[in-house]
């Protein structure tokens, strides 16, 4: 049978299930083929925040969105134009994110009687069978029927067979996008080669889906995106996470220094020590430790002892970090802590992403204790931003703060990977022995940044005391005098303040550079404000975009910048954060605007935010 090939410019999809369902593995899977044709993306994993909730709830709902687009794309869209849902529970909890006339592919399966009891829909009422759904494309599959036929002659109980369900849908949809299957075919190949049951049950499930809308004759269109227009060079598909981990394998290489990770695990921030564990053929050490307080002091244990020494974690683990933090600054040494953000407070929304600790890492620790903060704005920026952090860290002798959110860490985009040679060098210098006309070694005598040399135990001469009280000047001494402690709180201060001398300027991402709205953000809010800022400027309002990496301390142009607008508004995942801080250092009236669901400001949403103003 002929069918019509459709040209599509924009596509989000999301697939949506039990956890059980696999429907991660279906998205990345979806994700890495898109990324592969050339096709710009972005996406959104959504994770239930229970291990094992109920099977059929709400609460056990797991989702996957993917935006893909043959134009540049910023985020992973405002609105779903294809749902997979698995069952009853899926379609409930993402019906509203659905655009009206949009496709929902519907395993009918999960929408007997006990799933929709368990999606608390009243007694008798069937999404499937009313009139409720008249405003969609409605495609009812029976897909654990059609898996289990397609897996007949496969000697496997039947709950086996059924979790190759979601490779029966990814054929299904490979098969209306026009996609080839091989590259999936070959992950399976890699991941169950020994398991031969395994392996072919689902590449069997794949192609009976693919099979499935090739020849059932109501499917009468396929669809296609064109490769996006993108610069020249070689890519690859990166979430944050990793990209985190591949930055600061850079990092290292650059310095010379061995790269040192204590971490203890905590979601979103476990993948940055699975994902470094993989690289000991680069001399990496990953360490788990038993809790959050010994992660850290190991991580300043390898950076006394010369090492790119890292500790990973989210909000509750920053919380337990703080003393030692506190430990890194008196001793003023190198270290990276890396907080990938989630929702709080305590345990809070373990796998729904926040930027809620930004006042946390300004404030969050006993005394005057200043650290840099850095922040990545995408899942590829991840790599650059860690690096600069890195940088900053060992060129300033401070513990330097990394900020990620769950929305980064777990999203994934086309990242078009740079080469050694264009990464800025990292130059480190250890001090190995008394200078000329030096009789004694003075740890705290410092240069034009305010940087104390950085000794490695066990030099001859240049022994020196360390711990956390306070410091004498100079000499390193333990020393309780009101004045020395005055002085040296506001020299840790000034050598922070010291770092806005060697990072680059702010600049305006979008817009002009005088105008009526400065949209001012940091973070995960980068993708959504700049496709509003964008769209909002073709549509001639007077708006324009400026994005944070340096958090603190701010680029030294910043309040310029912020002075050339009528008005300035900061759009957060939290209750107001950032805005604080701007209204504090630079006596601007900025406006908020706070989302605190779990989720990201959408574009739409943001647009219409930035109407009020402009």
């Amino acid at each position: 049978m002929k069918r019509k090939e459709e040209l599509l410019q924009d596509v989000v999809i999301k697939f949506a299930g039990d956890s059980g369902d696999g429907m991660q593995l279906t998205g990345s899977q979806f994700t890495n083929n898109t990324a592969l044709m050339g096709i710009d993306l972005a996406t959104f994993p959504d994770f239930p925040a229970e291990i094992r909730a109920p099977i059929g709830t709400l609460p056990g709902v797991s989702g996957y969105q993917l935006r893909f687009s043959s134009d540049r794309v910023y985020t992973p869209g405002d609105a779903c134009d294809v749902l997979v849902a698995m069952n009853a529970a899926a379609l409930k909890a993402n019906l509203t994110a659905i655009k009206k006339g949009g496709k929902i592919i519907a395993n009918i399966d999960g929408f007997d009687s006990r799933n929709l009891r368990l999606a608390n829909y009243p007694e008798g009422e069937n999404p499937l069978e009313n009139d409720s759904l008249s405003s969609y494309e409605v495609i009812k599959m029976d897909v654990t029927k059609m898996t289990r036929e397609a897996l007949k002659d496969i000697q496997m109980g039947m709950k086996e067979k059924d979790r190759a369900k979601n490779m029966f849908v990814l054929g299904f949809l490979y098969w209306m996008y026009n996609r080839d299957m091989e590259t999936t075919i070959q992950f399976l190949k890699d991941k169950f080669g020994k398991k031969a049951e395994i392996l072919e049950s689902n590449i069997k499930a794949l192609q009976a889906g693919y099979n499935y809308g090739d020849t059932t004759e109501t499917f009468t269109t396929t669809y296609k995106v064109e490769k996006a227009k993108m610069e020249a060079g070689v890519y690859r598909s990166i979430m944050g996470n990793q990209a985190v981990a591949i930055g600061l394998i850079a990092a290292s290489e650059k310095s010379g220094l061995p790269l040192f990770l204590g971490s203890y695990p905590i979601t979103p921030a476990s993948d940055i020590l699975h994902e470094l564990s993989k690289y000991k053929n680069f001399g990496v050490r990953t360490f788990q430790a038993e809790d959050e307080i010994a992660a850290i002091a190991s991580a300043i244990g390898a950076a006394y002892g010369g090492s790119l020494g890292v500790t990973t974690t989210s909000g509750p683990g920053m919380a337990l970090k703080a003393e030692a933090m506190g430990l890194a600054v008196m001793l003023e040494i190198p270290l990276l802590i890396i907080d990938i953000q989630r929702g709080g407070p305590s345990t809070g929304l373990p796998t729904k992403t926040e930027q809620s600790d930004l006042m946390q890492a300004y404030y969050g620790r006993n005394g005057e204790c200043p650290m840099p903060i850095v922040s990545a704005s995408t899942p590829s920026d991840c790599f650059d931003a860690v690096y600069e952090a890195a940088k900053i860290a060992v060129q300033h002798m401070t513990p330097v703060i990394f900020l990620s959110d769950g929305y980064i860490a777990n999203g994934a985009e086309p990242w078009k990977y740079p080469q050694s040679a264009d990464l800025k060098p990292i130059d480190v210098k250890f001090k190995t022995e008394l200078g000329h006309g030096e009789d004694k070694f003075q740890p705290y005598v410092r240069d034009e940044k305010l940087v104390r040399p950085w000794v490695v135990p066990g030099a001859a001469g240049l022994e020196h005391r360390i711990g956390g009280l306070e410091k004498q000047n100079i000499t390193g001494n333990v020393n309780y005098e009101a004045e020395n402690h005055q002085l040296m709180v506001k020299i840790r201060q000034e050598k922070v303040d010291k770092v806005a001398d060697y990072i680059p300027l702010q600049t305006i991402d979008n817009g002009p550079e005088k105008g009526k709205l400065l949209v001012l953000g940091w973070g995960s809010t980068y993708g959504s404000i700049k496709s509003a800022v964008a769209e909002c400027l073709e549509q001639g309002y007077s708006v324009a975009h400026a994005h944070l990496r340096h958090v603190r301390p701010f680029p030294k142009n910043l309040g310029d910048i912020i002075k050339n607008y009528d008005h300035v508004l900061i759009p957060e995942i939290n209750n107001g954060q950032l805005i604080k801080i701007i209204r504090d250092v630079y006596f601007v009236d900025a406006k908020g605007y706070n989302k605190i669901k779990g989720t990201p400001i959408t574009k739409g949403e943001l647009m219409d935010e930035i109407k009020k103003y402009v």
